[in-house]
């Protein structure tokens, strides 16, 4: 997918989602500007309540409920302790919403374990996935229909994987190479003064 306009991208947080998982990617996505200053895209949190207690506990406000949540052109599912093993979060509020919004939303990708809500809502069956590294073993058991993966990001088209906790950098830079060409992630991995380069 190709964008001449900005596109809207939605992070999906809740209880203790893991705060690089979604921060990374927010940070890049709603910081890299083009050659008019503006943003490449433009970026909104969803939460099924208005404050999610994140990894740590750091509270964050959402900008969006889940059914409040706009037309996105792609939705970013970090992880973090609260993606790992299901909850009532995930049954009641999480799963039922990336059920709804796949067939929708033209790109879902994964943070590090979000993996494990985008399996359990039946969005990763028969393609190539992953996880974080030590999440891997528990990733096959529980999703034996999907090809289990050690890369760093794995684009399936209309759904993305990405490994660990600071890959949604990787991600983030990924998309913005997808959406814009190179230069754009040149310029955000340029911004970020770290490996990414």
């Amino acid at each position: 997918m190709s964008l001449r306009r900005q596109p809207l991208v939605g992070i999906l947080l809740y209880d203790d989602v893991e705060v690089l998982d979604f921060a990374g990617p927010y940070e890049v996505l709603s910081a890299t500007l083009d050659d008019a200053r503006v943003p490449y895209c433009r970026v909104v949190t969803l939460g099924s309540r208005h404050e999610v207690r994140a990894r740590g506990g750091l509270r964050v406000n959402v900008d969006h409920l889940l059914a409040d949540a706009p037309a996105l052109d792609a939705l970013v599912v970090p992880g973090g302790p609260g993606a790992d093993d299901p909850t009532e979060e995930q049954a009641r509020h999480l799963l039922p919403f990336l059920r709804a919004r796949a067939a929708a939303t033209p790109l879902i990708a994964s943070v590090c374990t979000g993996a494990f809500l985008l399996g359990r809502a039946g969005l990763l069956a028969g393609g190539r996935a992953t996880t974080h590294t030590d999440a891997l073993p528990a990733f096959r058991r529980e999703f034996p229909d999907v090809a289990v993966v050690a890369e760093k990001v794995v684009d399936e088209g209309s759904v993305l994987t990405a490994m660990g906790v600071s890959s949604g950098i990787d991600l983030a830079l990924h998309l913005l190479r997808r959406w814009f060409g190179e230069e754009a992630r040149a310029r955000g991995a340029r911004d970020l003064d770290g490996p990414w380069r």
